[in-house]
Formats: C-alpha cells, sequence, structure tokens
C-alpha cells in the first residue's frame, strides 16, 4: 500500500493546490516509458534507462516499469474504459490518455487507493487535461468500473494467432498476458538442480532449470538472490532454453552460435564444455554476454560481426542460429512487442533469416547438425523459413523421446511452442525450433 500526502476524492471538485505525492516520481517514470513504446517506437527494456534517468529510488524505478508494464498488457481494456468516460475519444497519444492509463492500471491492477490513483495522477498533467483526468477518473470510480477477468489482444494479434493456431490458443494467449510471468533460471550445472531450487523457493521443471515467483524473500532485485553472485544461473525462459538442449552439443565440439545476445544460449553451451563462437553485430550487447561468462566461469570466443558478411575461416560440428525476428513469442514477458510489432512488414526479416540460414549451412561439416530458431508466433518467420533450405539440407526431425516437458513435435518433425503450453506450469514463450544435418 502506498503512502500518499495528499488526499482527492474522486469527484468532480474545484481545482486545489497539489501537494506533494509520493508515488509521483513512479508516474511520471511509467508516462515516460509509455511516451517511448507507444509514441516513439521504442522497445520496453531499451527505453529504461533514458525514461528513468534522475529517478533514483530504486522502488520508484520498479514501479515505474512494474505500472507502464501493466498498463501494456490492459492497454484495449484500459483505452475501452476511458472512452466510456469522456465525451469524445481522447488522441491515442494525447497526455491525458497516457496519464489515465497509468491512474486506472494502478487502482485495478495494482491495488492503489482511490484517492492515491487521482493525487499521482494530477501532478502529469495542467489546465484543461487536468480538469479532464479528475472528471474521468472520479466518473469511473464512482461508477465502480472493473477490468475482464482475461485481458483482450490488440485486435491485430487475436485475429492473425486464431487464424494460425486456432481460437483456443488466441484465448490462452491472452490468459498469459493477464500477469507477470514467473522468472525462468538456467543452471550452470543441472547437477545442482534440486540445491537452487529449495534456495530460490522454485520449482523444476527439467533438469538445469528453476521457476521462481518473485517473493519478499528474494528481494527485488534478481543480483541479490543467491546464486547469482557466484554465477550459479542466469535468466532464460524454459522455451529459450529447448534449441540448445536439442542442439545435441558434446564437450569439446566446435559450436558456432550465430546472433548470439543476449547470450543465454552462448552460457548454455559453455556449459556444456563446448568449445563455442558466439557472433554477434553489436558489441554493446556482446559486453553484456562477456559480463555473464565472468560471474558463470565460462568461456567462449565473442566475435563482433555480421554474420551475412563476416567468415568463420573453418566448419563447426554443430551450429545454432536464434535468428532475429518479430519476437512475438515472448509477449508475456515484454508486453510491448504487442504494441510494436503489429503492422511490421516481415519481409525484410523473413528474407534475411533465410539468408543466415543458407550460409550458416555452409559453415557445418559433413555430418554436422544445425538447429534453427526464433521466439516468433508467425509461421512466416519459422515453418516457412524452414521450408525453404530443406532441399539442400535435409531435416533431422525430433524424437518423441529426445522432447522434454510433455511437447510434441510437428507433423514435419519440428518443434513449436504456443501460448497455452505449460499453463498450469505457469506456460512459455513460443518458439519454433528446427534441426537440420549436414549429409556426410
Amino acid at each position: 500500500m502506498e503512502a500518499v500526502i495528499a488526499s482527492f476524492e474522486p469527484r468532480a471538485q474545484k481545482e486545489k493546490p497539489v501537494q506533494a505525492t509520493q508515488g509521483v516520481p513512479a508516474r511520471k517514470g511509467a508516462l515516460r516509458l509509455l511516451m517511448a513504446v507507444l509514441g516513439r517506437g521504442s522497445p520496453l527494456e531499451l527505453a529504461i534507462d533514458s525514461s528513468l534517468d534522475g529517478i533514483t529510488m530504486a522502488n520508484d524505478r520498479a514501479l515505474a516499469r512494474h505500472l507502464a508494464s501493466t498498463v501494456l498488457r490492459w492497454l484495449p481494456d484500459l483505452d475501452a474504459l476511458i472512452d466510456s468516460a469522456t465525451p469524445k475519444p481522447l488522441p491515442d497519444d494525447a497526455r491525458a490518455r497516457m496519464v489515465l492509463r497509468i491512474a486506472l492500471a494502478g487502482w485495478l491492477k495494482l491495488g492503489t487507493p482511490q484517492h492515491a490513483a487521482v493525487a499521482t495522477a494530477l501532478p502529469l498533467v495542467e489546465g484543461g487535461p487536468r480538469r479532464l483526468v479528475h472528471g474521468v477518473l472520479g466518473n469511473l470510480m464512482r461508477g465502480e468500473a472493473i477490468l475482464p477477468e482475461v485481458p483482450h489482444l490488440p485486435d491485430l494479434f487475436a485475429i492473425r494467432w486464431a487464424m494460425d493456431w486456432g481460437p483456443e490458443v488466441a484465448e490462452a494467449a491472452a490468459r498469459s498476458l493477464a500477469e507477470e510471468p514467473a522468472t525462468d533460471l538456467t543452471l550452470r550445472d543441472p547437477a545442482e538442480t534440486a540445491k537452487w531450487a529449495e534456495a530460490l523457493g522454485g520449482v523444476s521443471l527439467l533438469p538445469g532449470h528453476v521457476r521462481v515467483r518473485r517473493h519478499k524473500e528474494l528481494g527485488g532485485a534478481l543480483t541479490e538472490w543467491p546464486g547469482f553472485a557466484e554465477g550459479a544461473w542466469w535468466v532464460q525462459d524454459v522455451a529459450a532454453s529447448l534449441p540448445v538442449r536439442l542442439l545435441g552439443a558434446q564437450a569439446g565440439e566446435s559450436v558456432l552460435d550465430l546472433c548470439a545476445a543476449p547470450g543465454g544460449k552462448t552460457l548454455q553451451l559453455a556449459a556444456l564444455g563446448a568449445e563455442v563462437t558466439a557472433v554477434d553485430v553489436s558489441e554493446a550487447r556482446l559486453e553484456r554476454v562477456r559480463e555473464n561468462l565472468a560471474r558463470t566461469r565460462l568461456s567462449a570466443t565473442l566475435v563482433v560481426g555480421d554474420a551475412l558478411r563476416w567468415e568463420p575461416g573453418r566448419l563447426f560440428d554443430r551450429i545454432l542460429l536464434d535468428a532475429p525476428c518479430s519476437a512475438t513469442g515472448i509477449f508475456r514477458r515484454h508486453p510491448d512487442v504487442l504494441h510494436l510489432k503489429g503492422s511490421r512488414d516481415l519481409t525484410p526479416l523473413t528474407l534475411l533469416q533465410a539468408a543466415l540460414l543458407r550460409r550458416a549451412a555452409a559453415w557445418l561439416k559433413p555430418g554436422g547438425t544445425l538447429v534453427y530458431a526464433t521466439c516468433s508466433l508467425d509461421p512466416r518467420e519459422g515453418e516457412r523459413v524452414a521450408e525453404r533450405v530443406v532441399a539442400t539440407l535435409p531435416r533431422t526431425p525430433f524424437a518423441a523421446d529426445e522432447l522434454p516437458l510433455g511437447l510434441e513435435a510437428t507433423a514435419d518433425g519440428w518443434l513449436r511452442t504456443l501460448p497455452g503450453m505449460l499453463e498450469n506450469e505457469g506456460g512459455m514463450d513460443g518458439f519454433f525450433i528446427s534441426r537440420f544435418r549436414k549429409l556426410a
């Protein structure tokens, strides 16, 4: 419960001087985050440093991000409430609409008291918009407005996913959007799975994995959790760990990890004892991989390079290509993708993915194995791309006994994870994973 040094009744009244109110810095940060995402098209995580600059309190920074994320999860429903209380719709990018979204998300989803929701909203607007915000909040609060039990997906994704995968998958996607998911960790040493599940108060879905619901005992920051400082684990959704698990790399084998950042799969491969070469076009993103390698005391050769132009000068036993994509499969952890990727033309991405896959195939040793994966729920970035190279690089279907978590291969022998899978255990990201083998 947030303490507030001001009280505002949720009904129309004369303007009063707004006193200094606890919680306003977090709302200002959330407003800047939403303006970056919805106004400028910036991914939420990339906007955090600039949007929260000057907010020194860790709790305020965390609350700002949580408020912005909650707004993005419930955006169509929040906007429906706002539109029901205004004589004519506000522009999507209007500051007043942004402030109302934040105030309603705080009140209806985070448990902010009504008077605090109003008090922390009004300092974000001035003049006429302030009266508008005050009036809309008052009307909705007096009317005891509520949000639906399950958020509505943006129309484009609701329709697209129902067409591609069936209405039950689209419905499961909406359900998985309602709350922040648990945090998945991949362990450096799978033999210590039971140890870290107990230490972190989590559960394990398979060896080398722990799923943790954040709670007070662990502290708010991941860096404060047991095992972080000693490099015992790194954050990685369970679905994102599957491409490496299915690549089958062995200790001592040469493995190429293309488009490697943010590095979770590089760490997995290094932990197996493979000789890893990790390539990524972004030096800044590779620096994070380097830091995590140092923290976990693992080793890999990091190369800054464009995989369309870079030449390895050698062949590899195994290659992993987790290709750049629209990333719509990670919407449950990053709801901003639903508001950034909707109308995007995928043609440039699919051409890039196919080109990277063909180049990767040329760097395999005879008999070598290649895994192609994307964290997208769009078959144009998964199944359709993989089909383009089957004629020159035969597929290696996944057998039932090598697929974990009760997952099943598709009719083509590939793996597709979808919303609704593992729902009772907390769900998983959407991935496409295919495997090929170069003929000797």
